[in-house]
C-alpha cells in the first residue's frame, strides 16, 4: 500500500509539473509526449493519490506515530488531479492557445506553475517514500 502512494506521487507529481519538465533541454519535447499520453488516466491516479493518502492519514491518526509528510503530499496531488472531476470546472493548467498551435511559452505561470512546483515537490517525496522503510 506504501508503494501504491509513493508511486501516485511521483506520477502526480510529473503530471503536475510537466509546464516546466517541457521546457528542459534535449528532454522536454520527450516528456510532454510521454506526459500527453499518461494524461487521460490522470484521474486514476489521483483517485489512488487520494485513497492511499487518506488511508495512511486515517492510520497515522489513530494509532501513530504522527502524521508524515507522504500522505499530506499524496492528498495534495489527488485533489490537484481531480480538480476538474471535483469541481466541474477546469483546472489553470498550460493549454494551447486557441487556434490549436503548440503550448504558449509562459504557461508556466500564476496557479499552473504553483502546480508544477507542487509536482516536483511530490516527485521528491515519492522518490523519498521509495527509499523509506515502512517500520
Amino acid at each position: 500500500m506504501a508503494l501504491l502512494l509513493d508511486l501516485a506521487n511521483i506520477v502526480g507529481g510529473f503530471l503536475l509539473a510537466i509546464a516546466l519538465l517541457r521546457r528542459l533541454p534535449r528532454v522536454g519535447d520527450d516528456l510532454g509526449r510521454f506526459a500527453d499520453r499518461m494524461a487521460p488516466f490522470g484521474w486514476v491516479v489521483g483517485i489512488v493519490a487520494l485513497v492511499t493518502g487518506g488511508y495512511y492519514l486515517l492510520v497515522h491518526l489513530i494509532s501513530g506515530p504522527r502524521v508524515f509528510h507522504y500522505e499530506v503530499v499524496g492528498l495534495g496531488v489527488g485533489v490537484a488531479l481531480l480538480w476538474d472531476r471535483l469541481t466541474g470546472r477546469r483546472a489553470n493548467r498550460a493549454e494551447a492557445p486557441a487556434g490549436g498551435g503548440p503550448v504558449a511559452a509562459d504557461a508556466a505561470t500564476g496557479v499552473g506553475l504553483l502546480l508544477a512546483i507542487f509536482g516536483l515537490i511530490a516527485i521528491v517525496v515519492g522518490i523519498q517514500g521509495l527509499f523509506t522503510p515502512d517500520g
